[in-house]
This record gives C-alpha cells, sequence and structure tokens, in this order.
C-alpha cells in the first residue's frame, strides 16, 4: 500500500509540476540512492557542508556555496550574513539590528511573499522605484539612479529578484553596488532552466545568489543552493551549523568557515531552524550533478510525446489545446488548454475544482484560470498519470 494512502490521502496526478505545495519535483532514481546511503552512515556536518561548498563552487562559478532548507532560508541565510558578517555580537543580536546597518535597497516592482524570508533575518526594506507599468502609470521601470539615491549610512545591502525580463541590468547594478562598497543578494530560487544561468546568474558579479534545490535540480524539495562570495557564505553557514561544541575542539574546514576571523565560537545562529539533514545534502549534491551535466535533456522528447497524448485525446472536446515551446533547448514544453465556457457550461475555475474533487485528484496549473486556460507540466508525470489526466480532462471538458 503506498505510504500517502496508509494515512488516508489518495495521491494525485500532478499536471502542475515543481510546485512547493505538492512536494516538488521528482527526484531521479540516483539521488534516491545518495539519500538512502547517506542515511546509513554518520559525518560531521560542517565536513559535509565544506564537501557541498566545493561541489556547488565548481557547478556555479563561485568563491563558495551551501546547502541551504530550500531557497528562502538561502535568502534568510545570505541577509543574515551581510548584516552580520563575521562579527560574534551582530550575530547573537539577530534579528535585532540596534547599532548597525540594516535597510536593504530593493525595487518596488521586485517586491513579493517571497520578501518574509529577508525580513526575517532582521532587514528593513528601503523601495525604490514605481510599478508603473502595472499601475497603467507609465512606460519606465526601476533605473539605476534610483538606488544610487537611496543609499545612505544605513544601507547594509540590495536585493534583486532575478527574472527573464528584470530591470534594471543586473551586471550594472553589481557594479554600482560594489563602487560603494555594498553586497548584492540575488533571489534565483525558479530561474533553472536554462542550465546556463546557473553560472550566468552568479557571473554578474553578485555577492550571493539563491538558487532552489527541489525544482529544476530535482533535489530534495526542501534544499536550495546559496553561492558566491567565500566571505558571506562562511558568515551563514556559521549561522547554521550545529555550535554547540568546545572552541579547544571546534576545526571546521577552512574552505567553509575561516576560523581565523573569529576571536570565540558563536552560539546557535539565527539560521539553526534551517539546519539540513545529512541525506538531503548528499542527495542534493547528486542532483546538481545530474542537471550540470545534462542527463535531464534525456527526459525532454518523453515529456513531449505525453503532451501530444493529451492534445489527441482532447481533439473532439470543447476546448482548445496550444502546446507552448520552450525558451531554452533544455526546458521542457507546456500544454495549455483554453475552456468553451459556453459548451462545458461552466469556467475553468469550475473545471479545475472538478478535476481535484475528482478520482484520481487532478491538479494542473492554475496561473492562467482568470484567462479560462488550464495548463499542463508534464515534468511530474509518466505514462500511466498521463492516460488518466487526459481521460479526466476529456470528462470535464465534454
Amino acid at each position: 500500500m503506498s505510504i500517502y494512502r496508509s494515512l488516508g490521502l489518495e495521491p494525485i496526478i500532478n499536471a502542475t509540476g515543481t510546485v512547493t505545495r505538492l512536494g516538488g519535483a521528482p527526484m531521479p532514481e540516483k539521488v534516491l540512492d545518495a539519500f538512502r546511503d547517506a542515511a546509513s552512515e554518520w559525518v560531521p556536518l560542517e565536513q559535509l557542508q565544506a564537501a557541498a561548498c566545493r561541489k556547488i563552487a565548481e557547478a556555479t562559478g563561485t568563491e563558495a556555496g551551501l546547502v541551504t532548507a530550500g531557497a528562502a532560508a538561502a535568502l534568510t541565510l545570505g541577509t543574515a550574513a551581510i548584516l552580520a558578517g563575521h562579527d560574534l555580537g551582530r550575530i547573537e543580536k539577530l534579528p535585532h539590528c540596534d547599532g548597525f546597518p540594516s535597510e536593504i535597497i530593493i525595487a518596488r516592482e521586485q517586491r513579493c511573499g517571497y520578501d518574509h524570508a529577508i525580513l526575517a533575518a532582521g532587514a528593513r526594506f528601503v523601495e525604490v522605484g514605481f510599478n508603473e507599468i502595472v499601475s497603467n502609470a507609465g512606460v519606465r521601470r526601476t533605473e539605476l539612479w534610483e538606488y544610487e539615491a537611496a543609499i545612505g549610512p544605513n544601507t547594509a545591502g540590495i536585493a534583486y529578484r532575478h527574472a527573464a525580463d528584470s530591470q534594471p541590468d543586473l551586471a550594472a547594478l553589481v557594479e554600482l553596488a560594489h563602487s560603494r562598497g555594498l553586497p548584492v543578494i540575488v533571489d534565483a530560487a525558479g530561474e533553472l532552466p536554462p542550465r546556463g544561468n546557473l553560472k550566468a546568474i552568479p557571473a554578474t558579479g553578485a555577492d550571493l545568489v539563491a538558487f532552489s534545490g527541489g525544482k529544476a535540480i530535482r533535489g530534495p524539495q526542501s534544499t536550495g543552493i546559496l553561492c558566491g562570495s567565500r566571505e558571506l557564505i562562511s558568515s551563514a553557514a556559521l549561522q547554521m551549523l550545529d555550535m554547540d561544541d568546545h572552541l579547544e575542539l571546534w576545526d571546521p574546514p577552512t574552505e567553509l568557515i575561516d576560523r581565523s576571523r573569529l576571536n570565540g565560537i558563536p552560539r546557535h545562529g539565527l539560521g539553526r531552524g534551517f539546519k539540513v539533514a545529512k541525506e538531503e545534502v548528499a542527495a542534493l549534491l547528486v542532483a546538481l550533478d545530474l542537471f550540470a551535466s545534462g542527463a535531464y535533456d534525456e527526459e525532454l522528447p518523453r515529456l513531449r510525446s505525453y503532451l501530444d497524448s493529451i492534445v489527441e485525446a482532447l481533439s473532439d472536446a470543447h476546448c482548445e489545446c496550444a502546446i507552448k515551446e520552450p525558451a531554452s533547448p533544455d526546458r521542457w514544453a507546456l500544454l495549455e488548454i483554453a475552456v468553451d465556457e459556453a459548451s462545458v457550461g461552466h469556467d475553468a475555475f469550475e473545471v479545475c475544482r472538478r478535476l481535484r474533487a475528482g478520482s484520481p485528484p487532478v491538479y494542473v496549473g492554475h496561473g492562467k484560470l482568470a484567462e479560462g486556460v488550464l495548463v499542463v507540466n508534464p515534468l511530474c508525470l509518466d505514462e500511466a498519470q498521463t492516460k488518466q489526466l487526459a481521460s479526466r480532462l476529456k470528462e470535464e471538458l465534454s
């Protein structure tokens, strides 16, 4: 019996993709093997994270890296590193920042619910620019001079949310920030694929970049990657790892934590709640190797065939199907299904509700429901589930 059924739950058909609320991406067998193997032996976590530091640095072209408890944890830890550095007094105070710089500049148009991850470290946002395009009040985006004008004595750094169309140019913003002695932290949680972003985003010179480990990389859902400056990664690790040791015995690997920078050993830091299990670290590193090597590209034709079969099954249903080609060759296609509301008798929201309430429950992408469109992401499907999905869609759209 399925573990979920033993708990009284019916497993769903996940046609939404790698979203957190449905459990993330499917982990390949090699990743699961690494998870199981790591569970049977023990190593000091600072040594394991030092090994991860080396592998992440190589994969991202950065000085150092850290496996975190998701991309949100990476943002919290990264912000904490920016605020406190290796100052043991500041580390002890966080999230209270009285007496030292704690303002993070961010474009108003880049604000979102994930900002809590940065604010949790104790930072306070200073917003710049206006979201004029969304408010139908103009055509301009946030510009570099607006960041520069906001820099003051309490500025600790700059936060940037990366997307294909983000403005201003990240490399130019990094250059400006560095000219004023400020670090830049980048939220790139969902920016993979394209695979090239793994190195291209850090190559802008950003001091810290956060990636999700449980989406396209296909590691454990609750993992993330923080990469960038060795000094800041060292501070982030210091605030996450278990510090219950004697200074006389504590000997962290120098590539992860430079003990010579410290005049003592801190107590558990702000990031203690973001600890990562040894199994998760090992599994994430195997997944990162697979992703970075292009191993997942072999699955793309199979994923495309799933969409083709759904389109064929819905050929006489009350909808219009369109396969949306990927923006990069290492990304998979998506299927958009426009609901003929007049013929079906209800709108796309109701179709979505019925799919979720059926047996088996089906979860499709809901990002375009307001436009009357269901979205099918094939990454979490197999052949049998695709047939069930096509059948359920046909039931609701006929």
